[in-house]
C-alpha cells in the first residue's frame, strides 16, 4: 500500500493528448512591449536571439492572458525562428497557458509534499465552490483552477499560486475564504513566500 495519494497524472498540467492553443486575434507586440522586448535581446549575440524565447512568450501571456497560435507566430517573426520552434517551447513549459484564463489563476501544487498535506482536498474544495474542475475557468471569467507540479515550497505545503503570488499552508477549511480574499484584495491578500519574507 503506498502512503501517497491516489494523483491521476493524465489531468491538471500534463494531459495525454496534445492540446493546441487557438489561434486568437492577430497579435503584434505593443510599440512600448516591442522596444522592451529589443533591450533585453540586446543582452543576447545576434545568432542567439532565439535564446529570448521564453521572455517573449511571457509578454505575449502579459498582452494578452494566455499564448496564443498567432502570438506565437509573432513572437517567431521577432526572434528570427520558425513557429515550430517557439511551439516546442510554449507546449513545453506549464507556466505558459494555451487557453484563455480568469483574472486569476488558483495553481494547487499536488506533488509529494503538497499532497500529503492534503492539497488534493483544498483542490476539491475550490473547484466545488467554483463549479469547476481542474483546468476550467469557472461562468464568471474570474478564477480558472489548475493543479501543478511543485511550487518549491515544500517545507510550507499545501502550497497554493495565485497569478505571481504565494498562499502557504493552505488548509482545506480555509480554501473558500481563500477565495473571498482574491475576489477582496487580489495577490495582496495572499500569505506571501516565507523564504522571500525571511530576507
Amino acid at each position: 500500500m503506498s502512503f501517497h495519494p491516489e494523483i491521476p497524472y493524465t489531468t491538471g498540467q500534463h494531459r495525454s493528448e496534445r492540446l493546441l492553443s487557438p489561434e486568437g486575434e492577430p497579435f503584434a507586440f505593443t510599440p512600448e512591449q516591442r522596444a522592451r522586448f529589443e533591450e533585453l535581446a540586446s543582452h543576447y549575440p545576434p545568432e542567439r536571439r532565439k535564446s529570448a524565447v521564453i521572455f517573449a512568450l511571457f509578454m505575449v501571456q502579459e498582452q494578452v492572458g494566455y499564448v496564443s497560435r498567432s502570438g506565437m507566430r509573432h513572437v517567431a517573426a521577432v526572434i528570427g525562428c520558425t513557429p515550430a520552434e517557439v511551439e516546442e517551447v510554449a507546449t513545453y513549459y506549464a507556466m505558459f497557458y494555451k487557453q484563455p484564463v480568469g483574472t486569476f489563476v488558483i495553481q494547487v501544487c499536488r506533488t509529494l509534499s503538497c499532497a500529503l498535506k492534503g492539497a488534493e482536498r483544498v483542490t476539491e474544495e475550490i473547484a466545488n465552490a467554483l463549479h469547476i474542475k481542474p483546468g476550467e475557468t469557472d461562468t464568471t471569467g474570474t478564477f480558472t483552477l489548475v493543479e501543478v507540479e511543485c511550487l518549491g515550497a515544500c517545507d510550507r505545503a499545501p502550497v497554493v499560486m495565485v497569478n505571481d503570488g504565494w498562499h502557504e499552508c493552505q488548509r482545506p477549511e480555509d480554501a473558500v475564504r481563500l477565495l473571498d480574499v482574491v475576489r477582496a484584495r487580489g495577490e495582496a491578500g495572499l500569505s506571501g513566500c516565507v523564504h522571500r519574507v525571511e530576507k
